[in-house]
């Protein structure tokens, strides 16, 4: 009596899966030699059926069935004698839609994309022109860090993507959504603006992010900051932002501070285009 498990090419403890995946390869590779096909389809029926192979190992040697091995994959537990087709077109879908939910997570909780959409941040961030005052022929796309605000509190000097407070759609136009700027002030701080220049708690800040050409003349206090007249020092849990390109950046300045609820992560990396790509 042949060896059926040889037949196939499997060993004892090969599931049904394994098994009628054999067949079909040892089928396709020596079925065309002359008496094979009938060996092989023995060795198939007998091991395809559980009452069969239960008692053709029983005879092997006179030893019992070894335990067969058990499936990792789930849709064999599911469905154990669900065609082979079938089974690997479920796996494909369930493959895919678990790809598809690993991707919403991360954007959702961990890393998300977003493109520069205006000239505030330039020349640090590349909006496209033909748009005013852009200097690429490409938006930079960036990176942020979505989670890093639940462990540490935000540092003057991050690139942050952050929710608009409901003013910058009026005073700046547009949709409003999101905006990219730098955060310069903190909670407790008192902020100036003197001829262009910051000024936190009365010392200058040094900024050599801000090009020289980029900067205004203003010359403004925490009283101007909106709701204009209301503050004498940033208030807790809010931040002040400004655009690197300062002539031309709509930021706290125009729409007043950003709370920290509305912080969505610290910009860490530009990844497109590949010429730009840097961290920050």
């Amino acid at each position: 009596m042949s060896d059926h498990y040889a037949t196939l090419g499997v060993r004892r403890d090969a599931t049904p899966q394994e098994i009628e995946a054999a067949y079909r390869r040892v089928a396709l590779e020596r079925g065309w030699e002359d008496g094979f096909w009938r060996e092989l389809r023995d060795a198939y029926d007998v091991l395809s059926n559980p009452e069969e192979r239960a008692r053709y190992d029983a005879s092997l040697n006179g030893a019992a069935s070894p335990q067969q091995k058990h499936s990792r994959n789930p849709v064999d537990r599911l469905f154990p004698n669900l065609p082979h087709g079938w089974r690997v077109a479920i796996d494909w879908v369930v493959t895919i839609a678990g790809a598809i939910a690993i991707v919403l997570a991360i954007k959702a909780w961990i890393v998300n994309p977003y493109r520069i959409p205006s000239s505030s941040m330039e020349p640090t961030l590349h909006c496209a022109r033909p748009d005013q005052g852009c200097e690429a022929g490409t938006s930079d796309r960036v990176l942020a860090n979505r989670f890093i605000y639940h462990f540490r509190d935000p540092r003057r000097g991050e690139i942050i993507v952050f929710h608009t407070p409901p003013l910058a759609k009026e005073k700046c136009g547009g949709g409003g959504g999101t905006f990219v700027k730098r955060l310069i002030g903190l909670p407790g701080e008192t902020w100036s603006e003197r001829n262009g220049f910051i000024y936190i708690n009365g010392v200058k800040l040094n900024e050599p992010y801000v090009h020289a050409d980029r900067r205004d003349n203003q010359n403004l206090t925490m009283r101007d900051i909106p709701p204009e007249g209301t503050m004498t020092k940033i208030p807790p849990s809010m931040y002040l932002m400004m655009g690197d390109n300062r002539a031309s950046s709509c930021d706290s300045r125009v729409w007043g501070l950003v709370p920290r609820k509305n912080l969505i992560g610290e910009v860490f990396a530009t990844y497109w285009p590949p010429s730009r790509i840097s961290f920050h």
